[in-house]
């Protein structure tokens, strides 16, 4: 796979001339962000950061993910309505994470007044990565699931013509028709109309709640992120304002039951044995479907079970990733680092507030990486695989659940963690082989 456009990589002077080529094309299409210099202003955009060729991505491993996302969509919903898993799993990081407290005590106090609304919208997408086994073959294996941070559904919808338009421009014809097509976009409208029509009124509106800093909003027309509200925010009056949309009759997506869903405890609380089985009984093959995508997931809690996952981690912190209750990327810890943080809280309840996963080793690919400075960036790069979905719920019926595309992400392999908007992944296709 690393060399499959290696008769481009090897031409510099090709590199040099189709890059101009990629980047207006990219322009063209609406691949687009504000800059960092003025993210509250769109008088001066730039490109949003993408390869230049698409990254391989196994076939099967696509369509595998492809083939569970409507389970995880399922699972999702069925968890955010059973208040006692949800507290019981939370219930240590709750104690060390101001957070998690804090969402807690809103969804705990909507639940005790009564649920004001009937209808519930869920836009989440899971994201895996492929890993190497030592017997050379490669496995489906899941990062995390966003139940808030679910963006770049609108530019991975816009990033398949330009890929095909550079392959055009390369001669390559064939591979260019290859590309798959992806508009997750629109999916994601189509729940949202649905959740509209249900509502039952006329005169309501789709409201966006987004953080006062926001380089992502020319996208919005396509509907990339929904509902960022709040996302780390500590004021009284933010708290005050989240209260008061869940006790509201509106849709929330995501409300804060389905939020809570996303924490990485919740994700490390599933691998547990018969966990799967207690949410989809009904669904023994979507059980196995999820369970197969689990890599190694730890407790930290205190007790006999969070020493030993301590003890494993200090003695090879480089087979693992530490994990706080948190979507998105920047926010893991790898390596020595890891060693340093359980170290300090080793014997503390601080420790709580992480789970330990086994740490993904996919092999790395040759690509081209275009970034909004304009550098061109030949590298051996690790992509990761996001499956969109979108569902909607009528009090106990499930009225829509689907799957709405893909996004793949590629960084360089000297980069732990960080996504698009941190500057260190970029947009991708994948190239299926």
């Amino acid at each position: 796979m690393s060399t499959l456009w290696e008769d481009v990589f090897s031409k510099p002077q090709l590199l040099k001339e189709v890059a101009p080529i990629a980047v207006d094309t990219a322009l063209l299409q609406g691949v687009i962000m504000r800059t960092k210099e003025s993210p509250n202003s769109s008088d001066v955009v730039n490109f949003a950061p993408f390869t230049l060729l698409p990254s391989p991505v196994p076939r099967s491993l696509f369509e595998q993910a492809k083939s569970v996302q409507e389970d995880f969509n399922l699972l999702v919903d069925r968890l955010s309505q059973n208040p006692t898993f949800l507290e019981q799993t939370l219930a240590s990081a709750m104690k060390v994470d101001d957070f998690i407290e804090r969402l807690f005590k809103v969804y705990r106090h909507v639940l005790d007044e009564g649920l004001a609304h009937s209808v519930f919208l869920g836009i989440n997408r899971s994201d895996y990565m492929f890993d190497c086994k030592a017997d050379g073959t490669t496995a489906l294996k899941q990062i995390e699931i966003n139940t808030i941070a679910a963006s770049f559904g609108g530019l991975s919808s816009r990033t398949p013509a330009v890929h095909q338009h550079v392959l055009r421009a390369l001669g390559k014809s064939d591979e260019a028709s290859k590309i798959l097509l992806n508009n997750p976009s629109l999916g994601i409208s189509r729940g949202i109309e649905k959740a509209w029509e249900l509502y039952g009124s006329q005169k309501a509106v789709v409201m966006f709640l987004v953080e006062n800093v926001q380089r992502n909003i020319l996208t919005w027309k396509s509907i990339t992120l929904l509902c960022q509200s709040l996302q780390h925010r500590h004021s009284t009056m933010a708290w005050e304002a989240r209260l008061t949309m869940e006790r509201s009759a509106a849709v929330k997506c995501p409300d804060i039951a389905t939020q809570l869903v996303g924490t990485k405890k919740v994700q490390q609380e599933l691998s547990r044995p018969l966990i799967l089985e207690k949410f989809l009984p009904e669904y023994p093959e979507a059980v196995d479907r999820i369970r197969e995508t689990f890599a190694g997931l730890y407790s930290l809690d205190i007790g006999e079970e969070g020493d030993q996952t301590v003890k494993i981690a200090l003695a090879n912190p480089e087979h693992y990733v530490l994990k706080p209750q948190r979507e998105g990327g920047g926010n893991n810890i790898y390596g020595d680092e890891i060693r340093e943080v359980l170290e300090k809280f080793k014997n503390s309840t601080e420790r709580t507030s992480y789970i330990l996963m086994d740490k993904i080793k996919p092999q790395p690919v040759k690509n081209c990486l275009l970034k909004a400075n304009g550098q061109l960036q030949i590298s051996e790069c690790i992509s990761e695989l996001g499956m969109f979905g979108v569902y909607v719920r009528q009090g106990s019926e499930m009225v829509l659940n689907e799957r709405v595309g893909h996004l793949l992400r590629t960084k360089a392999t000297e980069h732990a963690d960080g996504g698009v908007a941190a500057g260190v992944a970029v947009l991708d296709n994948p190239y299926l082989v």
